[in-house]
């Protein structure tokens, strides 16, 4: 008798139970450490990228409803800064979904998970965050926070589909968009 094969996930269950674990995680330290710096209007890291994002095909689905439901103007920004980004060779990057007179995030409920891990998560004694919290981690004010293991969100998104860079994503969306007959 063969042993039973186990259920297939569905990327998209999968993907909201890791959200649901990283806000459980988030609201901890917050919760621990109420002057947490990572907050609306506290946009370093969004300002800082290393490289251009890559997000899961599922992470991809998430983000791909935001964009769509952004007023036409605001996804017009969003698409010029995302092919801004993909010809930028100097680093740090902007990340093109910033609003960046407001300091917040044009699809903040639809963000990538590494935006929703920064500044609370490590990995292998790496922090992941910016200099400002570097600077509270090397001073000792922090030594009580209960950070989050990159590694483990790291292998829980290996099984949401394949990884692709923001830009490469998003160039297959405008492409589809082109009517045939047009492109």
């Amino acid at each position: 008798m063969n042993p039973p094969k186990p259920a297939k996930v569905n990327a998209e269950d999968a993907l909201a139970q890791l959200d649901h674990d990283i806000e459980m995680r988030v609201s901890a330290i917050r919760a621990n450490h109420p002057d947490w710096l990572c907050r609306m209007g506290c946009d370093s890291c969004c300002r800082r990228l290393a490289e251009i994002p890559t997000l899961t095909a599922a992470e991809w689905q998430r983000l791909k409803t935001g964009l769509e439901a952004l007023p036409a103007s605001l996804f017009a920004t969003v698409s010029q800064n995302i092919s801004s980004m993909a010809r930028q060779t100097a680093r740090p990057l902007v990340c093109p979904l910033l609003d960046q007179g407001a300091g917040a995030c044009l699809v903040y409920d639809h963000r990538p998970t590494a935006c929703r891990t920064y500044g609370f998560y490590v990995q292998r004694d790496k922090g992941l965050y910016c200099q400002t919290i570097e600077a509270h981690v090397a001073a000792g004010d922090w030594h009580t926070v209960v950070w989050g293991n990159q590694d483990s969100i790291d292998r829980r998104l290996a099984g949401l589909g394949k990884t692709e860079a923001l830009t490469e994503w998003f160039a297959a969306l405008v492409t589809h968009d082109v009517p045939d007959e047009l492109g």
